[in-house]
């Protein structure tokens, strides 16, 4: 079953890349207290994911955390090494955490995996968009497949 408006956020651990190695990271400690931007691409370095909703959501990043959002994170089924690869590639600096589920565990426990064997990529993340204000989800926008309109950031601010 997959969380809705109104949920709590699961509890779990992410690992994000910093200066002196991968840190685990609790949910709990990315959203207590806060109000976050969620997104979820379903692979760092595919096409959509590069092309569009990150560099989207660098660019936009200023104009998000104006509407009183505290962090901007990306998620993706990959590992830390490759999303901390990915966010230099892209530029992101600091403006989007890169946070890596490499096993899926927290997809998962939102219920928003999906299953991508027949693209040679196993379990991931369905492509979607969340705004999580101090743990509960305020917001929702999951992608239909091979689509990308409602998880943009421009789409976001539009809602926040």
């Amino acid at each position: 079953m997959a969380i809705t408006v109104g949920d709590k956020v699961p509890v779990g651990t992410l690992k994000i890349a910093a200066s002196d190695g991968i840190e685990d990271v609790s949910t709990d400690e990315i959203f207590r207290d806060k109000k976050v931007v969620l997104f979820a691409v379903p692979g760092a370095f595919t096409p959509v994911c590069s092309a569009q909703h990150l560099p989207g959501f660098i660019a936009k990043a200023s104009e998000i955390k104006a509407k009183g959002v505290d962090a901007i994170v990306c998620l993706s089924v990959n590992d830390a090494f490759v999303m901390d690869a990915w966010r230099r590639a892209q530029n992101a600096g600091d403006d989007v955490v890169m946070a890596a589920d490499g096993n899926a565990e927290f997809t998962r426990a939102l219920g928003l995996e999906f299953d991508a064997s027949s693209f040679g990529m196993s379990v991931r993340a369905q492509r979607f968009a969340m705004i999580v204000d101090a743990g509960e989800v305020k917001g929702l926008y999951i992608e239909e497949p091979m689509k990308f309109e409602v998880s943009s950031a421009e789409a976001i601010l539009e809602k926040l």
